[in-house]
């Protein structure tokens, strides 16, 4: 969710129900680097009080600049801190880092001991089950982080190698569940509301983690399906999401990077598809509010 779980998108989720917030991961090398740099990681991790609890999440491949991180950036307020070993990116995974980790477990528990012991609030995690359905070693990463003080495991329910593609395993967060003594949150395949019951009720996990189902359709958070959601109501959130991203980065860059909410907002408006190549080359808010104009004006013609 790197680019999406920024400030806008988060108050909104939170607004709409969402029980906690986990920022965009940050790389720790970031944070040593240029006065720059800093300055973009404090932009990528600024949050509302609103949002508690909150998660900065962050990931490197570096164990002892991971514990120097923690240390430094718990004085930035947040509640936790979020060690992802998660990310399939290629760049990252093949690098040690995210994913990368999962391969070795025992360096997993000591990297949390060293954790649990610098930092003053808990520690988390989320996980994947394996780099490859040939190293599916969920169970063992689990344990050694659970030993070593991992407060809360969310558990993506893919390898690495399947990346966001095929089936989750939810019978895999079940596994986990079983024998965990701490908060279990489970996580892939949840796009719709049927989807949350789903994972709950097969897994008994202490909650979901809900991330590509909620871009351009925040409402999950209230229980409400995509098909619910009127046009003219994704509009108005739209317009108020591009006014919070132009509010935080600016109205250039704010308009740029708001591109990919703006096509999830109307993607499943089947009426308004040709509008969606165009919306990915708005540059400015006023060119946002003429196709927003002429979607809801087609909506209406297609309706009358």
């Amino acid at each position: 969710m790197d680019g999406f779980t920024d400030w806008p998108f988060r108050v909104i989720c939170r607004e709409l129900g969402s029980a906690m917030s986990y920022t965009e991961f940050v790389n720790v090398d970031e944070i040593v680097h240029s006065r720059h740099a800093q300055d973009a990681v404090r932009l990528k991790l600024k949050f509302s009080e609103m949002e508690r609890p909150v998660a900065f999440q962050i990931y490197g491949h570096v164990d002892e600049r991971l514990v120097e991180t923690a240390r430094t950036l718990q004085d930035w307020g947040p509640d936790i801190i979020d060690i992802n070993l998660g990310c399939a990116i290629r760049k990252i995974a093949e690098r040690g880092a995210g994913a990368g980790m999962l391969k070795d477990p025992a360096r997993l528990g000591r990297l949390f001991a060293a954790l649990s012991g610098a930092v003053r609030i808990p520690v988390t995690a989320k996980i994947r089950l394996g780099w490859d359905d040939r190293s599916r070693n969920y169970l063992e990463v689990a344990r050694a982080l659970e030993e070593n003080g991992c407060a809360l495991i969310a558990v993506h329910a893919r390898t690495k190698e399947q990346a966001l593609s095929g089936p989750a395993d939810w019978s895999a967060i079940a596994e986990i569940k079983s024998r965990a003594r701490i908060p279990i949150l489970g996580n892939g395949g949840v796009h719709t509301v049927a989807d949350i019951d789903a994972i709950k009720r097969e897994t008994r996990c202490d909650g979901v983690m809900i991330g590509r189902g909620a871009i351009g359709h925040p409402w999950i958070f209230t229980r409400r399906e995509k098909e619910s959601v009127s046009l003219s109501e994704s509009v108005d959130m739209a317009r108020r999401h591009l006014a919070m991203m132009t509010e935080l980065y600016g109205p250039r860059y704010g308009c740029l990077i708001f591109r990919k909410h703006a096509v999830r907002y109307v993607h499943h408006l089947v009426s308004v598809g040709k509008l969606r190549s165009r919306l990915v080359l708005c540059s400015n808010v006023a060119e946002y509010e003429s196709l927003f104009a002429e979607a809801i004006a087609i909506e209406k013609s297609a309706r009358s």
